[in-house]
Parts: structure tokens; C-alpha cells; sequence
């Protein structure tokens, strides 16, 4: 299975820059936030592969107008062609409005309420995310600090992959595009990625 995986900055070669046929051979593709819903649309579009997102902290937008035709992961599981995927998105709270920004403690409340779902699923294969795991491919300033609670269900289910958004490759050199935590392959998805899942 090839899955694409989209966030934070809109790959040209996709929309401005869109040739027929570029899609071919994508699988699923997964959206780990901070993206226009417009783009979002555009992709799935000319595409068939079904399009799973998770909101970014700049995604607020989403809440008037999600992006059509794609499949939010926020909060539950959902399987795509037998792939469990668990949605959490959202930034660490840096400032007192926004729909997309969380303390610690409301993300582990949110973890916690998944539980159930992971278990009546018999697992999860994918952990989407928009934030990384606190003390890991996150930054030290507030707005870009992972969570801790990312930590917990990484422990408790071992999916085989962590995929986040957030931490631009660009904001230095110690962020990586594929790494490993507790034996677990995390992606950042900055931008774009494909993997043969």
C-alpha cells in the first residue's frame, strides 16, 4: 500500500504545479494539518484514494468549512483498507483562543476517551497526529512542543507508525523526515511524503 501523507505547507507538484496521473498508485492519503481545506478538496478530487485529516492549530477554518469529501480522524478510528488509523490533532495551548489548542491534561483526557475505540478495533496501526511527542522531534518554544500524552498511547498499543505534522523540516537541522521511537518509525510529514506501507 502506498499512502501520501500531506502537512503543513501545500506541495506545489500537487496543486500548482498538478499533472494528470500524479496520483496514480496512491493508496490512502493522510493529512496531518494545517492545510487549506481548498487543497484538500482539490487532491481528492482527482484522486481515489480516500483522504483521512486531522486539524492543525492554524486549521480553525475547519469548523465552518472542513475540506469535502474527505474523512476526519479527529477523536475516533477509523480503518481504511484494514489500516487502523487514530486521529488526534492540535497544537500545545499557546494562547487563549483557538478551537485547535490543548493543554496537557485535555490531551490526555482526549487519549484517554480513545481507549475504548482502540480496543474494539483490536488496536491501531497509524497514531495521526498534528503535534510530535513531547521531548521528541518537538521544539523547546511552547506553540511547538510535543505532548506527553503521544508518549502513553505509543506505550500502550504499539502501532507501527506515529505520523505527525507541526515541526517544519526547515526550523533546523535536528528535526528528521523518518526516525525511531520505542521501536516505533515516526514521520513527520512536512510538506509531503509517500510510504510504502
Amino acid at each position: 500500500m502506498r499512502i501520501l501523507i500531506l502537512s503543513d505547507v501545500p506541495d506545489k507538484k500537487y496543486w500548482d504545479f498538478y499533472r494528470e496521473g500524479i496520483f496514480d498508485g496512491i493508496d490512502l492519503i493522510l493529512s496531518c494539518g494545517d492545510l487549506p481545506p481548498q487543497y484538500l478538496e482539490f487532491i481528492v478530487t482527482f484522486t481515489n484514494a480516500p483522504l483521512v485529516y486531522v486539524r492543525g492549530n492554524h486549521d480553525d477554518c475547519y469548523k465552518d468549512t472542513p475540506p469535502g469529501g474527505c474523512i476526519c480522524a479527529e477523536d475516533t478510528v477509523c480503518s481504511i483498507n484494514g489500516v487502523r488509523i487514530c486521529g488526534l490533532g492540535g497544537s500545545m495551548r499557546y494562547k487563549e483562543t483557538g478551537d485547535n489548542q490543548f493543554t496537557e491534561k485535555e490531551m490526555k483526557k482526549r487519549v484517554r476517551k480513545l481507549r475504548r475505540q482502540i480496543k474494539k478495533a483490536g488496536g491501531v496501526d497509524i497514531i495521526l497526529t498534528h503535534s510530535a511527542i513531547r521531548g521528541f522531534d518537538d521544539d523547546d518554544d511552547l506553540p511547538h512542543q510535543g505532548f506527553e500524552a503521544f508518549e502513553e498511547l505509543i506505550d500502550a498499543y504499539e502501532p507501527r507508525y506515529f505520523i505527525h505534522g507541526h515541526v517544519h523540516l526547515n526550523y533546523g537541522r535536528k528535526h528528521k523526515r523518518v526516525d525511531e521511537y520505542k521501536g516505533i518509525t515516526v514521520i513527520n510529514g512536512y510538506q509531503s511524503y509517500l510510504l510504502e506501507y
